[in-house]
């Protein structure tokens, strides 16, 4: 593939003071979905894409940080069409992967947001409804909610968008708009050109993450998206999204913040993970590669993505 190749989102033709910590982040009564009710999810499928095989990252440097499941020697948990690997220091995803089908896709109402642990893990080992109660804090997805809702369980999937595991305390500006939008942008897409694409999204994690309520805030998000031109090229392109929150004030503050279609290199370098062959087909990292510095672009807009 050509240096300057850039891949195309286009392509995919588509594609409050902190409040006193509660007693226990694991609340006695919380809800929980016991482990037998989630033993049919087969999870992502690496093969979604066809010849174009798009494996889940390894872990790479944090593989210490996986969280064991039970059953398991690969720390997946997976729910209808994505699955999710925890951090076990972090207590929250250490990167979601999902699949998307434009073609199958399903308008599934949200309904009431009925929010639960997962039970093939310790309650302990994720955060509960303590974390976000009372302040401004949204249980922001990881894998959209209506990313993996098509196909014949397209509802079972909904529901299985709303497991702890699955979310991370995201400011509601953040949640809402910039990062709703760029989500917008590939699920309608997909939808609207009938096609398919596998996406990873996770947070950034720093030793210096603000604490609250126990938890390290992530400051930063990354966002993976893998998919096959009309041509039959694969291709891959990758976003990174400021989320900076001030606890120090007298309220959560929601900080400027900006959005980075960056190489996928790059996500690599600030999230330990490895994504294989996969930064092969990004034309960013592979600019990257040959001349020694780094590619980015700034998106306030979906016409700020580079094409």
């Amino acid at each position: 593939m050509p240096t300057s190749y850039r891949p195309r989102l286009a392509d995919l033709r588509a594609l409050v003071p902190p409040a006193p910590a509660p007693a226990s982040l694991a609340p006695a009564r919380a809800r929980v979905t016991p482990a037998e009710r989630l033993a049919d999810r087969r999870g992502y499928d690496a093969a979604h894409l066809g010849d174009f095989t798009v494996a889940l990252p390894s872990p790479g440097a944090r593989i210490d940080d996986v969280l064991a499941v039970p059953g398991r020697d690969d720390g997946r948990l997976d729910y209808t069409h994505f699955t999710v690997t925890m951090s076990r220091a972090r207590r929250l995803a250490l990167f979601t992967a999902v699949n998307l089908d434009g073609a199958a896709s399903v308008a599934v109402p949200r309904g009431e947001d009925r929010w639960a642990l997962d039970g093939r893990i310790p309650a302990e080992a994720q955060f509960g409804e303590a974390l976000y109660a009372d302040n401004d804090f949204d249980r922001g997805h990881l894998v959209r909610r209506e990313d993996p809702n098509w196909g014949d369980r397209a509802a079972q999937a909904n529901a299985d968008t709303f497991h702890f595991t699955n979310c991370a305390p995201q400011l509601a500006a953040f949640n809402q708009r910039l990062w709703l939008g760029l989500e917008d942008l590939v699920l309608g897409n997909t939808r609207r050109w009938r096609e398919r694409a596998s996406v990873f999204t996770g947070p950034v994690f720093r030793d210096d993450d603000p604490v609250y309520r126990g938890a390290a805030i992530p400051l930063a998000y990354w966002k993976v998206i893998a998919f096959v031109h009309d041509d039959g090229t694969p291709s891959a392109t990758a976003y990174m999204v400021d989320h900076p929150v001030d606890l120090a004030r007298v309220e959560l503050l929601f900080g400027p913040y900006r959005t980075y279609q960056r190489s996928l290199a790059a996500v690599e370098r600030a999230t330990g993970l490895d994504f294989g062959a996969l930064v092969l087909r990004d034309g960013f990292s592979n600019e990257e590669a040959a001349t020694g510095a780094p590619v980015e672009r700034w998106i306030r807009g979906a016409a700020d993505i580079r094409v």
